[in-house]
């Protein structure tokens, strides 16, 4: 129904005049940014929803373009839900605020956030300035042809950064690719570290100019690709790498191996079949899955550990070393992180470890495993000396709110070592909560957020 009132308004406008840098409908539309009460960045993905239950997210900008004729020129409730962004409680306990939208004006709500980390906005999918675009706003924002997608790995290889992603949804059918989708960019993407955000993706197409997957392995079912990362061989050319998985059902791994990116045909081609389920048996091998960093250790010596999100096996960072399971060797990863409020133990679910130069320590992000406001949304920020651990002084640095934010990575690639500004991204999704309603657009799509190490919550 709000699809079908959005289309007929918007076939509806005539005029576009000049607003605020933008233009905006001057027929139909009010548009209501969302900006964040300490720093005044717009915030992305905050929800105004009517008493009626009409609901309206914000893009990247921030921007809500409201369109609802019914409601203009009235005084109309907004609650405000933003996980980890809101407004304090009124006497009978609701978080909302009151706005009178009319044609053409400007609205701004300010929100006050919860925790340390700041949402940047959405990486992936469509619309990422989708509410600005009908205000007339042109932010230079093609439309990839992606609508969603699960879980980033991410690689410097040969002078550009190769992203890539697990099944991904698309326009023409609910069945979308399930081989990996794959994008590259520049070294440095991004110009601005601040809200709105846009990272230039090169998508790998086909002949159609579709987004397409490239990593078609043998076998039914999905491709899952892990442990991302550019390694010299013996001749001292950099080859990408990957592990796989093959996938049936919900979550039934069949099969693991190795394979290598072909730089002539643009795709992950199979190097070899790790393990193989054997009837209903699982065994557990040793296999270089997840997030890699590279570590020289207190003797010198060099090595290319893996982990999601503390290491759990290291080898010598080369193409031939990566080739051979027998020189792997077996870390035991800590099970658990203390609090740095309570103590409490905070069990992980996966993320990712880096170097911060500028904390002159190893750092942390991670997924909290059954977290009090969501399943497996909670994020938490750990320190370290050794990225082996101890870990210690959990900090949570993000929440949702019954949704999930699963599979964080800590981007140290696209800033300075020495910056105190950490980047790090995850799967936003309504998938693992407790029936949870999907957000339209954003759901199951990247999400970025910005940790200022400089704030001394982090002392």
């Amino acid at each position: 129904m709000m699809d079908q009132v959005r289309t007929t308004a918007l076939a509806a406008i005539l005029t576009i005049t000049s607003h605020a840098g933008g233009g905006f409908a001057e027929e139909e539309i009010c548009e209501i940014q969302i900006l964040d009460e300490e720093n005044g960045w717009p915030v992305p993905i905050v929800e105004l929803r009517t008493t009626n239950s009409v609901r309206f997210f914000s893009d990247n900008r921030g921007v809500i373009a409201f369109d609802l004729p019914d409601l203009m020129g009235r005084e109309v409730w907004f609650f405000v839900e933003g996980h980890g962004y809101g407004v304090k409680p009124d006497g009978f306990g609701y978080r909302g605020v009151r706005l009178t939208p009319e044609v053409g004006k400007h609205l701004t709500v300010k929100v006050d956030r919860e925790l340390p980390a700041k949402r940047l906005g959405r990486i992936t999918g469509s619309g990422l300035l989708g509410e600005s675009r009908k205000l007339g706003w042109d932010g230079g924002d093609p439309e990839s042809g992606v609508l969603g997608c699960d879980s980033v790995q991410i690689a410097a290889h040969n002078g550009k950064l190769f992203w890539a992603w697990g099944d991904t949804k698309v326009s023409k059918y609910p069945l979308g690719l399930f081989q990996a989708s794959s994008a590259t960019t520049g070294l440095r993407p991004l110009q601005n570290l601040e809200p709105p955000l846009q990272v230039p993706l090169e998508y790998f197409r086909n002949e159609k100019g579709e987004v397409r997957n490239v990593a078609r392995m043998p076998g039914e079912g999905p491709t899952w690709l892990s442990g991302y990362v550019s390694l010299p061989d013996r001749a001292g050319k950099s080859r990408l790498v990957s592990t796989y998985v093959k996938v049936k059902g919900f979550l039934d791994i069949y099969e693991k191996g190795l394979c290598v990116w072909n730089e002539e045909t643009e795709n992950f081609e199979l190097e070899s079949v790790l393990w193989k389920k054997d009837g209903g048996k699982v065994a557990e091998i040793l296999f270089p899955d997840g997030h890699p960093v590279f570590y020289t250790d207190e003797s010198g010596e060099e090595w290319l550990l893996f982990g999601d999100p503390f290491p759990q096996l290291r080898m010598k960072p080369t193409f031939e070393a990566w080739r051979k399971p027998g020189e792997w060797e077996k870390l035991a990863p800590q099970e658990s992180v203390p609090a740095r409020e309570d103590g409490k133990k905070i069990s992980p679910h996966r993320g990712s470890v880096a170097w911060s130069g500028f904390r002159k320590k190893w750092v942390s992000v991670f997924t909290q495993k059954e977290g009090k406001s969501s399943r497996l949304g909670e994020i938490w920020y750990a320190e370290a000396s050794s990225p082996m651990g101890p870990w210690e002084n959990a900090i949570q640095v993000v929440t949702h709110d019954n949704y999930t934010f699963y599979n964080p990575r800590l981007h140290p690639d696209l800033t300075d070592v020495d910056s105190p500004i950490l980047l790090f991204e995850g799967t936003f999704t309504h998938t693992f909560a407790e029936r949870a309603t999907p957000v339209p657009q954003h759901d199951y799509n990247q999400v970025m957020y910005r940790l200022d190490l400089d704030d001394p919550i982090f002392d």
